[in-house]
Protein backbone atom coordinates (compact mmCIF):
# COMPACT_ATOMS: atom_id res chain seq x y z
CA UNK A 1 0.00 0.00 0.00
CA UNK A 2 1.59 3.59 -0.85
CA UNK A 3 1.25 5.81 1.74
CA UNK A 4 1.17 9.44 1.64
CA UNK A 5 3.81 11.76 2.69
CA UNK A 6 5.72 9.10 4.59
CA UNK A 7 3.65 8.95 7.72
CA UNK A 8 2.82 6.26 9.99
CA UNK A 9 0.45 3.16 8.97
CA UNK A 10 -2.44 4.34 10.97
CA UNK A 11 -3.30 7.67 9.24
CA UNK A 12 -2.85 5.93 5.64
CA UNK A 13 -5.34 3.36 6.31
CA UNK A 14 -8.82 3.72 4.63
CA UNK A 15 -11.15 3.10 7.97
CA UNK A 16 -8.88 6.08 9.40
CA UNK A 17 -8.76 8.02 6.91
CA UNK A 18 -11.29 11.15 6.50
CA UNK A 19 -9.16 12.39 3.07
CA UNK A 20 -9.28 10.33 -0.19
CA UNK A 21 -6.68 11.03 -2.53
CA UNK A 22 -7.62 9.54 -6.05
CA UNK A 23 -4.55 9.75 -8.67
CA UNK A 24 -5.74 10.00 -12.68
CA UNK A 25 -2.66 9.93 -14.79
CA UNK A 26 -4.09 10.52 -18.19
CA UNK A 27 -2.11 12.54 -20.53
CA UNK A 28 -3.74 11.46 -23.78
CA UNK A 29 -5.23 15.40 -24.80
CA UNK A 30 -2.24 17.31 -23.75
CA UNK A 31 -1.35 19.24 -26.83
CA UNK A 32 2.83 20.63 -26.19
CA UNK A 33 4.52 19.21 -23.27
CA UNK A 34 4.12 16.11 -21.75
CA UNK A 35 4.48 14.17 -18.97
CA UNK A 36 1.45 14.86 -16.23
CA UNK A 37 1.10 11.42 -16.35
CA UNK A 38 4.10 11.06 -14.24
CA UNK A 39 3.01 14.04 -12.03
CA UNK A 40 1.63 11.49 -9.22
CA UNK A 41 4.28 9.66 -8.51
CA UNK A 42 6.84 12.76 -8.52
CA UNK A 43 4.25 14.32 -6.26
CA UNK A 44 4.60 11.56 -3.55
CA UNK A 45 8.19 11.66 -3.97
CA UNK A 46 8.41 15.46 -2.65
CA UNK A 47 5.50 14.79 0.22
CA UNK A 48 7.87 12.20 1.57
CA UNK A 49 10.71 14.67 1.95
CA UNK A 50 8.05 17.37 3.44
CA UNK A 51 7.82 18.98 6.71
CA UNK A 52 4.02 18.08 7.95
CA UNK A 53 4.20 20.77 10.49
CA UNK A 54 2.56 23.82 9.03
CA UNK A 55 3.60 27.07 10.93
CA UNK A 56 0.58 29.02 9.51
CA UNK A 57 -2.23 26.55 11.06
CA UNK A 58 -0.27 25.40 13.69
CA UNK A 59 -1.16 21.60 12.85
CA UNK A 60 -0.13 18.37 11.54
CA UNK A 61 -3.28 17.48 8.79
CA UNK A 62 -2.20 14.18 8.40
CA UNK A 63 -3.28 12.87 11.44
CA UNK A 64 -7.09 13.48 9.69
CA UNK A 65 -5.68 10.41 7.52
CA UNK A 66 -4.88 10.52 4.08
CA UNK A 67 -5.71 6.98 2.04
CA UNK A 68 -4.30 6.97 -1.18
CA UNK A 69 -6.41 5.13 -3.64
CA UNK A 70 -5.75 2.79 -6.52
CA UNK A 71 -5.09 5.21 -9.67
CA UNK A 72 -7.84 5.58 -12.45
CA UNK A 73 -5.82 4.13 -15.22
CA UNK A 74 -8.57 3.96 -18.45
CA UNK A 75 -6.95 5.94 -21.15
CA UNK A 76 -8.11 3.86 -24.20
CA UNK A 77 -9.85 7.44 -25.60
CA UNK A 78 -10.60 10.80 -23.50
CA UNK A 79 -14.53 9.93 -23.96
CA UNK A 80 -13.43 6.65 -22.17
CA UNK A 81 -11.50 8.55 -19.14
CA UNK A 82 -14.37 10.96 -18.87
CA UNK A 83 -16.94 7.89 -17.95
CA UNK A 84 -14.77 6.17 -16.03
CA UNK A 85 -13.52 9.24 -13.96
CA UNK A 86 -17.04 10.33 -13.47
CA UNK A 87 -18.59 6.62 -12.60
CA UNK A 88 -15.73 6.58 -9.75
CA UNK A 89 -16.33 10.03 -8.87
CA UNK A 90 -20.18 9.16 -8.22
CA UNK A 91 -19.19 6.39 -6.12
CA UNK A 92 -16.27 8.24 -3.97
CA UNK A 93 -19.00 10.64 -2.94
CA UNK A 94 -21.66 8.46 -1.00
CA UNK A 95 -18.51 7.52 1.31
CA UNK A 96 -18.60 10.75 3.56
CA UNK A 97 -15.24 11.10 2.93
CA UNK A 98 -13.40 14.42 1.64
CA UNK A 99 -12.20 13.87 -2.09
CA UNK A 100 -9.25 14.90 -3.58
CA UNK A 101 -7.59 14.72 -6.82
CA UNK A 102 -4.63 14.71 -8.66
CA UNK A 103 -4.12 14.85 -12.31
CA UNK A 104 -2.86 14.05 -14.97
CA UNK A 105 -4.12 16.93 -17.48
CA UNK A 106 -6.80 19.24 -16.96
CA UNK A 107 -9.86 16.98 -19.10
CA UNK A 108 -9.58 14.48 -15.94
CA UNK A 109 -11.29 17.46 -13.90
CA UNK A 110 -14.70 17.24 -16.50
CA UNK A 111 -15.91 13.79 -14.88
CA UNK A 112 -15.39 15.28 -11.31
CA UNK A 113 -16.89 18.17 -11.62
CA UNK A 114 -20.07 16.63 -13.42
CA UNK A 115 -20.54 14.35 -9.85
CA UNK A 116 -20.58 16.96 -7.97
CA UNK A 117 -22.65 19.53 -9.60
CA UNK A 118 -25.16 16.52 -9.47
CA UNK A 119 -24.80 16.17 -6.02
CA UNK A 120 -24.37 19.67 -4.94
CA UNK A 121 -26.95 22.08 -6.44
CA UNK A 122 -26.41 25.66 -6.86
CA UNK A 123 -22.32 24.56 -6.68
CA UNK A 124 -19.36 26.96 -7.22
CA UNK A 125 -16.04 25.91 -9.11
CA UNK A 126 -13.29 28.19 -8.25
CA UNK A 127 -10.75 27.73 -11.29
CA UNK A 128 -7.38 28.49 -11.03
CA UNK A 129 -5.71 28.31 -14.65
CA UNK A 130 -3.42 30.26 -16.84
CA UNK A 131 -5.79 29.46 -19.78
CA UNK A 132 -10.00 29.59 -20.08
CA UNK A 133 -10.53 26.25 -21.40
CA UNK A 134 -13.78 26.71 -22.53
CA UNK A 135 -13.82 25.42 -25.44
CA UNK A 136 -16.58 23.30 -25.95
CA UNK A 137 -14.87 20.56 -28.17
CA UNK A 138 -11.25 20.62 -29.29
CA UNK A 139 -9.34 18.12 -31.71
CA UNK A 140 -13.08 16.41 -32.08
CA UNK A 141 -13.64 15.63 -28.63
CA UNK A 142 -15.65 17.66 -26.15
CA UNK A 143 -13.07 16.12 -23.06
CA UNK A 144 -9.91 17.68 -24.03
CA UNK A 145 -8.02 19.69 -21.98
CA UNK A 146 -8.66 22.60 -23.54
CA UNK A 147 -12.29 22.12 -22.48
CA UNK A 148 -11.68 21.49 -19.34
CA UNK A 149 -14.42 24.04 -18.01
CA UNK A 150 -17.18 24.44 -20.62
CA UNK A 151 -19.16 21.52 -19.03
CA UNK A 152 -19.17 23.71 -15.68
CA UNK A 153 -19.57 27.29 -17.47
CA UNK A 154 -22.95 25.92 -18.59
CA UNK A 155 -23.83 23.97 -15.23
CA UNK A 156 -22.36 26.19 -12.20
CA UNK A 157 -21.54 29.20 -10.96
CA UNK A 158 -17.98 29.00 -12.67
CA UNK A 159 -15.30 31.61 -11.13
CA UNK A 160 -12.27 32.21 -12.86
CA UNK A 161 -8.83 33.12 -11.76
CA UNK A 162 -5.60 34.03 -13.06
CA UNK A 163 -6.47 33.66 -16.73
CA UNK A 164 -4.42 35.16 -19.49
CA UNK A 165 -4.76 32.70 -22.74
CA UNK A 166 -7.88 31.77 -24.54
CA UNK A 167 -8.93 31.54 -27.88
CA UNK A 168 -11.46 34.13 -29.51
CA UNK A 169 -13.98 31.22 -29.67
CA UNK A 170 -13.90 30.74 -25.60
CA UNK A 171 -15.24 34.36 -25.32
CA UNK A 172 -19.08 33.25 -26.16
CA UNK A 173 -18.65 31.09 -22.72
CA UNK A 174 -16.30 33.24 -20.97
CA UNK A 175 -18.08 35.03 -17.64
CA UNK A 176 -16.22 38.49 -17.78
CA UNK A 177 -18.01 39.48 -14.18
CA UNK A 178 -16.84 36.13 -12.81
CA UNK A 179 -13.21 36.05 -14.23
CA UNK A 180 -10.10 37.33 -12.85
CA UNK A 181 -7.28 37.72 -15.31
CA UNK A 182 -3.99 38.36 -13.93
CA UNK A 183 -3.16 41.56 -15.63
CA UNK A 184 -6.34 43.16 -13.56
CA UNK A 185 -5.59 41.27 -10.19
CA UNK A 186 -1.67 41.87 -10.11
CA UNK A 187 -0.26 43.87 -7.02
CA UNK A 188 -3.63 43.71 -5.84
CA UNK A 189 -5.54 41.99 -2.99
CA UNK A 190 -9.44 44.34 -3.74
CA UNK A 191 -10.03 41.50 -5.80
CA UNK A 192 -10.30 38.32 -2.94
CA UNK A 193 -13.83 39.52 -1.45
CA UNK A 194 -15.62 40.38 -4.58
CA UNK A 195 -14.37 37.09 -6.16
CA UNK A 196 -15.85 35.25 -3.10
CA UNK A 197 -19.05 37.11 -2.48
CA UNK A 198 -19.92 35.53 -5.96
CA UNK A 199 -19.52 32.09 -4.52
CA UNK A 200 -22.45 30.30 -3.31
CA UNK A 201 -21.96 28.42 -0.07
CA UNK A 202 -20.73 24.99 -1.74
CA UNK A 203 -17.06 25.69 -3.61
CA UNK A 204 -15.41 22.99 -5.82
CA UNK A 205 -12.05 24.21 -6.66
CA UNK A 206 -9.97 22.93 -9.35
CA UNK A 207 -6.10 24.39 -10.00
CA UNK A 208 -4.06 23.56 -13.30
CA UNK A 209 -0.76 24.95 -12.14
CA UNK A 210 -0.07 26.66 -14.86
CA UNK A 211 -2.04 29.51 -13.07
CA UNK A 212 0.83 30.08 -11.40
CA UNK A 213 4.18 32.04 -13.03
CA UNK A 214 6.36 30.16 -14.83
CA UNK A 215 9.14 31.69 -12.48
CA UNK A 216 7.82 29.23 -9.73
CA UNK A 217 6.02 26.42 -11.94
CA UNK A 218 7.84 25.96 -14.77
CA UNK A 219 7.21 22.10 -14.72
CA UNK A 220 3.40 22.29 -16.59
CA UNK A 221 2.85 21.63 -19.97
CA UNK A 222 1.78 24.93 -21.53
CA UNK A 223 3.24 27.51 -18.91
CA UNK A 224 2.18 31.02 -19.56
CA UNK A 225 4.19 34.03 -18.55
CA UNK A 226 2.52 36.71 -15.96
CA UNK A 227 0.81 34.24 -13.32
CA UNK A 228 0.04 33.80 -9.54
CA UNK A 229 2.54 33.87 -6.99
CA UNK A 230 2.68 31.73 -4.34
CA UNK A 231 1.82 34.09 -1.07
CA UNK A 232 -0.77 36.02 -1.99
CA UNK A 233 -2.39 33.11 -4.15
CA UNK A 234 -2.06 31.32 -0.56
CA UNK A 235 -3.83 34.41 1.13
CA UNK A 236 -6.63 34.47 -1.40
CA UNK A 237 -6.97 30.15 -0.99
CA UNK A 238 -7.38 30.98 2.72
CA UNK A 239 -9.79 33.43 2.48
CA UNK A 240 -11.88 31.11 0.56
CA UNK A 241 -11.96 28.00 3.14
CA UNK A 242 -12.30 30.52 5.64
CA UNK A 243 -15.55 31.59 4.64
CA UNK A 244 -16.80 28.84 2.13
CA UNK A 245 -17.39 25.13 2.10
CA UNK A 246 -14.85 23.85 -0.13
CA UNK A 247 -16.23 20.56 -0.46
CA UNK A 248 -13.10 19.27 -2.37
CA UNK A 249 -10.33 19.82 -4.62
CA UNK A 250 -8.06 18.40 -7.76
CA UNK A 251 -4.77 19.50 -8.38
CA UNK A 252 -3.60 19.01 -12.08
CA UNK A 253 -0.66 19.44 -15.00
CA UNK A 254 1.90 18.35 -13.04
CA UNK A 255 4.78 17.72 -16.13
CA UNK A 256 7.86 16.56 -13.37
CA UNK A 257 11.33 18.29 -14.47
CA UNK A 258 14.30 15.71 -13.78
CA UNK A 259 16.69 18.51 -12.95
CA UNK A 260 14.46 20.96 -11.25
CA UNK A 261 12.85 19.49 -7.61
CA UNK A 262 11.69 23.24 -7.18
CA UNK A 263 8.22 22.93 -8.68
CA UNK A 264 7.17 19.52 -7.79
CA UNK A 265 8.14 20.36 -4.13
CA UNK A 266 5.60 23.70 -4.70
CA UNK A 267 2.65 21.19 -5.44
CA UNK A 268 3.38 18.79 -2.71
CA UNK A 269 3.56 22.09 -0.40
CA UNK A 270 0.15 22.85 -1.92
CA UNK A 271 -1.37 19.97 -1.41
CA UNK A 272 -0.77 19.82 2.46
CA UNK A 273 -2.21 23.72 2.80
CA UNK A 274 -5.23 22.86 0.72
CA UNK A 275 -6.00 20.22 3.83
CA UNK A 276 -4.87 22.14 6.41
CA UNK A 277 -6.66 24.88 5.57
CA UNK A 278 -10.14 23.18 4.98
CA UNK A 279 -9.17 20.75 8.26
CA UNK A 280 -7.27 23.13 10.74
CA UNK A 281 -7.71 26.96 10.62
Amino acid sequence: MRVYAGVEEQYSQYENAAILLQSIPYDGTSTWGKGADNGFDAFLEASDNMEIYDIETDSEVYKKGVHILPAINENESSTAMFEAVYAKTKELLKTGKYLTFFGGEHSVSIGVIKAFYEKYENLTVLHLDAHADLRASYMGSPYNHACALHDASQNTNLIQVGIRSMDACEKQYLNKDKCFFTHEIYGSTDWHEKAISLMTDNVYLTIDLDAFDPSIMPATGTPEPGGLDWNSTLRFLRKVFEQKNVIGFDIVELAPMKDNKAPTFLVAKLYYKLLSYKFCL
